[in-house]
C-alpha cells in the first residue's frame, strides 16, 4: 500500500498566494510591478494602522 503525504496547509496558502501575484503581475513591465507593490504595501501599512489604533481602544 502505497500512503501519500498530504501538503500543510499553511504550505497551500502560500502557494496560492504567490499563484495569485503571479497572475497579477503577468505581463507587467518592471514599473508597473514596482507601482503594484507600493500600493500592496501601504495598504498593508493603513490595515496594521488602523488594527493597532482599534486594539488600543479595546484596552482603553
Amino acid at each position: 500500500m502505497t500512503m501519500t503525504t498530504r501538503e500543510p496547509e499553511c504550505v497551500a496558502l502560500k502557494r496560492r498566494g504567490a499563484e495569485y501575484v503571479a497572475k497579477q503581475l503577468a505581463g507587467k513591465s518592471l514599473q508597473e510591478q514596482l507601482d503594484y507593490w507600493q500600493r500592496r504595501t501601504e495598504a498593508l501599512l493603513a490595515k496594521q494602522a488602523k488594527a493597532k489604533s482599534q486594539g488600543e481602544q479595546d484596552v482603553a
